[in-house]
This record gives C-alpha cells, structure tokens and sequence, in this order.
C-alpha cells in the first residue's frame, strides 16, 4: 500500500466512475481498474461494489474510504511542512483562541517567546465548535483554546481552567442597585446571547431551564465584543465569562455575580490525537500547563 493506491482509492469514489477518476488522475481506465484491485488485494478486503454502473462502497469499504482520506490529508501535510521547513526554515505556531484568553495568554507568549525568539506565531479568533473542529481537523491551526466540549475521539482536551460567567446590565437598569442577582432576576429581561454551535449559550440555555425559565432572546452574537456593545446602548443584558472583562474597561456596564448558580465554563487545549506534534508545540503546551500549575 502506498500513496498512490490511496490517491487512486479516494479519487474513484469522488468522482464516482473509473472512466471520470481516470481522467481526473490522467491513466488509463485499465490501468486504474488494476491499481484498485491490487489495491483491496493488499488489504484483504472487497472495497467497491461492481455489480451496478455507479460506483458504490461495500461497509468496509465506507471506513476504508474514511481512513484513506485521513492518511492523504496528513501526507500532503507532511510534505508542505517539508517544503515550508527548506524554504522558511524553524516551525510556525498557529494558535486558535476565544476571546477570554487575552487576560493570560500575553503572559504565556512572553516566556515561551523568549525561549523560542525565532518562532512565528499566528494567532486565530476560533470561536464556534464547528469552526474549531474543522480548523484542527484541516491543519489550519496546531491547537486550540477553546470551552467548546468536542465529541470527537480525534480531538484531545486538556483543561487548563475554569471561569465563572456574570451578568453584565447597562448603567441605570432597574437590577443595578441589588449586590447579586440570580438567574430568576434575569426572567423577561431583553437578552443578547451567543449563537447556535457555541458552548456558552448551551451551558446559559441549560441554566435557565434548570431554573424553569424561558430566556426572552431578542440579539444572537458572536462575540462578547459585540453583546457589550449592545449592552451599553441598552438593547439588553448578557452573560459572558468573567475573565473577558478583566482587559476591558467599561465604565458604562454593571457586572453582576450571579447568586445559586453553577454557571461557569471550564477552558481547554484542545488537539488532534495521534498526530504528530513537533517539540515547539509540546513546549508551548508545557508552558501554558506551568503558568497554570498543572500537573501531568
């Protein structure tokens, strides 16, 4: 088995007959037909079913299909990564962040920086599960930190810490001169939350029906930016991170502890398991571990 049979494999069931993938990978159809079955001969396994004119997979064949893909996104990563490394020499970082990193990561880069002066960092706002997992998944980024909880068994989390969300209100609300709130304060208030496919608005969402309580949605963000922003203009009340606000200077919003809640998010490293990572990023890891204190 090699790269060519994989490329041979996949490029068949993408274009779905021998006559369109030999013209695609520019062979014969001959030759194509031959590659494939030397290719499930290597295998052991019946990969394509032949008894129709459209090509289509046998079960084993599905998770062949999978896996093949995989193995050619890491080769030609692999060999990008070659080229890059003769051409540009020592190793880029890239990094997917939430917003709330900003009170610590600055921190983090400043040791790990000057043990690495050469590195090139690239820094991603990654926000929403699906865009992180596919930034993992497609080597746009080295890693994430990220609250998003992944189902994936590709991806490894590691948690580094836990932050507590709190109720943010416009100057002059009727709710400012009370020392906490709770989440049933919050009932029929106009609300800005994030959108479908972020962690936060879930843990929010499970919040309020735990409390038995519908929250009265009026804006749905992206950032937390963007829900201060509405914040103070009084279009409504949120919930953010805790930690967001440390960097932020805004004199025109009262944050509220939220009393009788376990609202709270934890955050996480999260990276494809099983895929190779080079020393620099290991060490960026154990950095980040030692500026939290975790023990392996």
């Amino acid at each position: 088995m090699d790269h060519r049979s994989l490329l041979y494999f996949t490029t068949l069931i993408e274009e779905g007959s021998f006559t369109q993938a030999a013209k695609a990978l520019f062979i014969s159809q001959p030759s194509l037909s031959s590659a494939i079955k030397k290719f499930e001969d290597t295998v052991g396994l019946k990969l394509i079913e032949r008894s129709t004119r459209n090509i289509s997979l046998t079960k084993e064949g599905e998770i062949m299909y999978e896996e093949a893909k995989k193995l050619l996104s890491h080769f030609n990563y692999f060999q990008k990564e070659a080229i890059r490394l003769r051409e540009d020499g020592p190793l880029e970082l890239h990094i997917g962040l939430i917003e709330s990193v900003r009170f610590w990561l600055p921190k983090v880069l400043v040791s790990y920086s000057a043990n690495h002066p050469d590195i090139h960092i690239k820094l991603l706002e990654v926000l929403g599960l699906t865009q992180v997992e596919t930034a993992l998944k497609n080597y746009q980024i080295h890693l994430a930190i990220t609250n998003q909880l992944f189902e994936s068994e590709e991806i490894e989390m590691l948690p580094i810490y836990t932050e507590r969300l709190v109720a943010l209100l416009p100057n002059g609300h009727p709710l400012q001169h009370k020392d906490n709130l709770s989440i049933h304060d919050l009932e029929g208030e106009e609300f800005i939350i994030c959108k479908e496919g972020f962690q936060t608005r879930n843990d929010i969402l499970n919040e309020f029906r735990k409390s038995g309580i519908k929250p009265n949605i009026h804006f749905e963000i992206e950032r937390f930016e963007t829900a201060c922003a509405l914040v103070e203009e009084g279009l409504g009340i949120t919930i953010v991170p805790e930690n967001y606000l440390r960097t932020t200077d805004r004199p025109s919003l009262a944050v509220k502890t939220l009393t009788n809640s376990h609202l709270s998010r934890t955050v996480y490293i999260a990276y494809i398991k099983n895929r190779y990572l080079p020393p620099v990023i290991e060490e960026f890891i154990d950095t980040t571990k030692d500026f939290f204190k975790i023990a392996d």
